[in-house]
Protein backbone atom coordinates (compact mmCIF):
# COMPACT_ATOMS: atom_id res chain seq x y z
CA UNK A 1 0.00 0.00 0.00
CA UNK A 2 1.22 3.45 -0.94
CA UNK A 3 1.20 6.09 1.45
CA UNK A 4 3.72 8.52 -0.26
CA UNK A 5 1.97 11.74 -0.71
CA UNK A 6 3.09 14.69 1.93
CA UNK A 7 0.85 17.18 3.35
CA UNK A 8 2.80 20.53 1.50
CA UNK A 9 0.06 22.58 3.00
CA UNK A 10 0.71 21.76 6.37
CA UNK A 11 4.59 22.18 6.01
CA UNK A 12 4.10 25.14 4.25
CA UNK A 13 1.75 26.47 6.95
CA UNK A 14 4.11 25.23 9.82
CA UNK A 15 7.45 27.17 8.74
CA UNK A 16 5.08 30.28 8.39
CA UNK A 17 4.78 30.24 11.98
CA UNK A 18 8.10 28.73 13.04
CA UNK A 19 9.75 31.69 11.05
CA UNK A 20 7.57 33.92 13.01
CA UNK A 21 9.25 32.69 16.21
CA UNK A 22 12.58 32.95 14.28
CA UNK A 23 11.79 36.47 13.25
CA UNK A 24 10.80 37.30 17.04
CA UNK A 25 14.17 35.84 17.97
CA UNK A 26 16.22 37.94 15.91
CA UNK A 27 14.22 41.31 17.24
CA UNK A 28 14.85 40.27 21.04
CA UNK A 29 18.53 39.27 20.31
CA UNK A 30 19.77 42.85 18.30
CA UNK A 31 17.33 45.00 20.35
CA UNK A 32 19.35 43.73 23.41
CA UNK A 33 22.63 43.27 23.22
CA UNK A 34 25.52 45.68 23.29
CA UNK A 35 28.20 43.58 23.64
CA UNK A 36 28.06 43.11 27.33
CA UNK A 37 28.10 40.60 29.70
CA UNK A 38 25.18 41.87 30.84
CA UNK A 39 23.24 42.38 27.44
CA UNK A 40 24.06 38.38 27.08
CA UNK A 41 22.04 37.44 30.23
CA UNK A 42 19.12 39.84 29.72
CA UNK A 43 19.13 38.71 26.11
CA UNK A 44 18.62 35.23 27.63
CA UNK A 45 16.23 35.99 30.36
CA UNK A 46 14.14 37.50 27.46
CA UNK A 47 14.07 34.57 25.33
CA UNK A 48 13.70 32.29 28.06
CA UNK A 49 10.23 34.50 28.90
CA UNK A 50 9.30 34.41 25.00
CA UNK A 51 9.49 30.52 24.83
CA UNK A 52 6.86 30.18 28.32
CA UNK A 53 4.83 33.25 26.93
CA UNK A 54 4.08 31.38 23.48
CA UNK A 55 3.06 28.03 25.00
CA UNK A 56 -0.68 28.75 24.30
CA UNK A 57 0.29 29.71 21.18
CA UNK A 58 2.27 26.81 20.43
CA UNK A 59 -0.31 24.05 21.29
CA UNK A 60 -2.67 26.12 18.90
CA UNK A 61 0.25 25.52 16.27
CA UNK A 62 0.80 22.35 16.91
CA UNK A 63 -2.71 21.02 16.90
CA UNK A 64 -3.43 22.86 13.22
CA UNK A 65 -0.23 20.97 11.74
CA UNK A 66 -1.40 17.22 13.45
CA UNK A 67 -4.66 17.48 12.76
CA UNK A 68 -3.86 18.66 8.89
CA UNK A 69 -1.23 15.88 8.80
CA UNK A 70 -3.69 13.61 10.13
CA UNK A 71 -6.40 14.41 7.60
CA UNK A 72 -4.11 13.80 4.77
CA UNK A 73 -2.87 10.37 6.22
CA UNK A 74 -6.23 8.99 6.21
CA UNK A 75 -7.28 10.74 2.79
CA UNK A 76 -3.79 8.52 1.41
CA UNK A 77 -5.42 4.96 3.43
CA UNK A 78 -9.11 5.36 2.42
CA UNK A 79 -8.00 5.80 -1.53
CA UNK A 80 -5.28 2.65 -1.14
CA UNK A 81 -7.97 0.78 0.75
CA UNK A 82 -10.50 -0.36 -1.86
CA UNK A 83 -7.40 -2.61 -3.01
CA UNK A 84 -7.97 -4.23 0.65
CA UNK A 85 -10.42 -6.53 1.86
CA UNK A 86 -13.82 -5.81 3.57
CA UNK A 87 -12.38 -6.95 6.94
CA UNK A 88 -9.41 -4.52 6.56
CA UNK A 89 -10.92 -1.41 5.61
CA UNK A 90 -13.20 -1.63 8.56
CA UNK A 91 -10.29 -2.11 11.04
CA UNK A 92 -8.65 0.59 9.02
CA UNK A 93 -11.75 2.83 9.37
CA UNK A 94 -12.01 2.22 13.07
CA UNK A 95 -8.46 2.93 13.72
CA UNK A 96 -7.73 5.02 16.65
CA UNK A 97 -4.65 7.33 16.47
CA UNK A 98 -5.74 9.69 19.18
CA UNK A 99 -2.46 8.35 21.53
CA UNK A 100 0.22 9.21 17.98
CA UNK A 101 -2.02 12.58 17.31
CA UNK A 102 -1.20 13.80 21.06
CA UNK A 103 2.56 12.57 20.86
CA UNK A 104 2.57 14.75 17.35
CA UNK A 105 1.25 17.30 19.43
CA UNK A 106 3.23 17.00 22.44
CA UNK A 107 6.86 17.07 20.03
CA UNK A 108 5.36 19.92 17.95
CA UNK A 109 5.09 21.92 21.30
CA UNK A 110 8.33 20.91 22.49
CA UNK A 111 10.38 21.81 18.95
CA UNK A 112 8.55 25.29 18.81
CA UNK A 113 9.25 26.56 22.06
CA UNK A 114 13.12 25.43 21.47
CA UNK A 115 13.62 27.75 19.14
CA UNK A 116 14.31 30.69 21.83
CA UNK A 117 16.36 28.75 23.98
CA UNK A 118 18.32 27.22 21.58
CA UNK A 119 19.43 31.00 20.75
CA UNK A 120 19.81 31.91 24.19
CA UNK A 121 22.26 28.99 24.36
CA UNK A 122 23.94 30.00 21.05
CA UNK A 123 24.10 33.38 22.05
CA UNK A 124 25.67 32.79 25.86
CA UNK A 125 28.30 30.31 24.01
CA UNK A 126 29.54 32.46 21.22
CA UNK A 127 29.58 35.90 24.33
CA UNK A 128 32.02 32.97 26.38
CA UNK A 129 34.10 32.08 22.76
CA UNK A 130 34.07 36.08 22.59
CA UNK A 131 35.62 36.98 25.84
CA UNK A 132 38.48 33.94 25.02
CA UNK A 133 39.49 35.45 22.06
CA UNK A 134 39.46 38.75 23.51
CA UNK A 135 41.50 37.61 26.47
CA UNK A 136 44.34 36.46 24.17
CA UNK A 137 44.55 39.36 22.01
CA UNK A 138 41.53 38.79 19.27
CA UNK A 139 38.58 40.74 18.03
CA UNK A 140 34.99 40.63 19.42
CA UNK A 141 33.61 41.70 16.68
CA UNK A 142 33.17 38.71 14.48
CA UNK A 143 31.47 37.45 17.33
CA UNK A 144 29.22 40.23 17.66
CA UNK A 145 28.22 39.44 14.04
CA UNK A 146 27.64 35.92 14.41
CA UNK A 147 25.01 37.07 17.68
CA UNK A 148 23.37 39.52 15.32
CA UNK A 149 22.73 36.64 12.95
CA UNK A 150 20.21 34.90 15.91
CA UNK A 151 17.35 35.31 13.99
CA UNK A 152 18.25 33.75 10.31
CA UNK A 153 19.80 30.82 12.61
CA UNK A 154 16.94 30.43 14.02
CA UNK A 155 15.24 30.68 10.80
CA UNK A 156 17.21 27.89 8.70
CA UNK A 157 16.33 25.53 11.92
CA UNK A 158 12.84 26.78 11.74
CA UNK A 159 12.93 25.37 7.87
CA UNK A 160 14.61 21.98 9.09
CA UNK A 161 11.92 21.33 11.75
CA UNK A 162 8.90 21.74 9.38
CA UNK A 163 10.69 19.81 6.57
CA UNK A 164 11.21 17.08 8.98
CA UNK A 165 8.17 16.81 11.46
CA UNK A 166 5.95 15.95 8.33
CA UNK A 167 7.62 13.24 7.42
CA UNK A 168 8.00 12.26 10.88
CA UNK A 169 4.66 13.04 11.86
CA UNK A 170 2.51 11.08 8.66
CA UNK A 171 5.08 8.39 9.19
CA UNK A 172 4.32 7.61 12.91
CA UNK A 173 0.11 7.92 11.74
CA UNK A 174 1.02 5.42 8.70
CA UNK A 175 2.31 2.80 11.62
CA UNK A 176 -0.35 3.21 13.37
CA UNK A 177 -2.45 2.46 10.92
CA UNK A 178 -0.78 -0.28 9.48
CA UNK A 179 0.15 -2.07 12.96
CA UNK A 180 -4.05 -1.85 13.33
CA UNK A 181 -4.45 -4.52 10.34
CA UNK A 182 -1.18 -6.96 11.33
CA UNK A 183 0.97 -5.12 9.07
CA UNK A 184 4.58 -6.37 10.01
CA UNK A 185 6.40 -3.37 8.13
CA UNK A 186 7.03 -1.67 4.83
CA UNK A 187 8.92 -1.80 1.39
CA UNK A 188 11.72 1.25 2.11
CA UNK A 189 11.01 4.16 -1.21
CA UNK A 190 13.02 7.20 -1.87
CA UNK A 191 12.25 10.07 -3.44
CA UNK A 192 13.91 8.46 -6.59
CA UNK A 193 16.25 11.74 -7.60
CA UNK A 194 19.52 13.50 -7.37
CA UNK A 195 18.67 14.91 -3.80
CA UNK A 196 18.59 11.21 -2.10
CA UNK A 197 21.54 10.65 0.22
CA UNK A 198 23.45 7.88 -0.38
CA UNK A 199 22.81 5.65 2.92
CA UNK A 200 19.04 6.47 2.02
CA UNK A 201 19.62 5.16 -0.99
CA UNK A 202 20.83 1.89 -0.48
CA UNK A 203 17.69 1.27 1.31
CA UNK A 204 15.55 1.87 -1.93
CA UNK A 205 13.37 -1.44 -1.99
CA UNK A 206 14.27 -2.95 1.42
CA UNK A 207 11.99 -4.39 3.96
CA UNK A 208 11.94 -2.82 7.22
CA UNK A 209 10.35 -4.71 10.09
CA UNK A 210 7.98 -1.47 11.97
CA UNK A 211 10.19 -3.40 15.00
CA UNK A 212 13.23 -2.64 14.05
CA UNK A 213 14.18 0.57 12.21
CA UNK A 214 17.74 0.96 10.68
CA UNK A 215 20.20 3.35 11.62
CA UNK A 216 21.45 5.24 8.63
CA UNK A 217 24.11 7.71 9.22
CA UNK A 218 23.92 7.42 13.14
CA UNK A 219 20.53 7.92 13.05
CA UNK A 220 17.45 5.24 13.94
CA UNK A 221 13.83 5.90 12.41
CA UNK A 222 11.76 4.92 10.02
CA UNK A 223 11.35 5.82 5.87
CA UNK A 224 10.55 9.35 6.10
CA UNK A 225 11.17 10.14 10.14
CA UNK A 226 14.65 11.49 9.91
CA UNK A 227 15.78 14.53 9.51
CA UNK A 228 15.49 16.03 6.18
CA UNK A 229 14.30 12.65 5.01
CA UNK A 230 11.93 12.46 2.07
CA UNK A 231 11.11 8.71 1.72
CA UNK A 232 7.94 7.18 2.10
CA UNK A 233 6.57 3.85 3.58
CA UNK A 234 4.67 1.17 0.85
CA UNK A 235 3.27 -0.37 3.81
CA UNK A 236 3.18 -4.29 3.21
CA UNK A 237 -0.52 -5.61 3.80
CA UNK A 238 -1.20 -8.96 5.56
CA UNK A 239 -2.98 -11.42 3.57
CA UNK A 240 -6.15 -11.56 4.88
Amino acid sequence: MTTKSLSKRAEIQYRTSLRKIAQAVGDIVNGGYDGSNDSVTEVMDALDAYSHKIEGWAGRIATRFADTVARQNEHEWKQNSQHISAELRHIIQNTSTGQVMQSIVAEQIKYIKSLPLEAADRVYDIQNRAIEAVSAGGRAAPFAKEIAASGDVAASRARLIARTEIGRATTALTQARALAIGSDGYIWRTADDGDVRHSHEEMEGKFVTWTNPPTLDGLTGHAGALPNCRCWCEVVIPDR
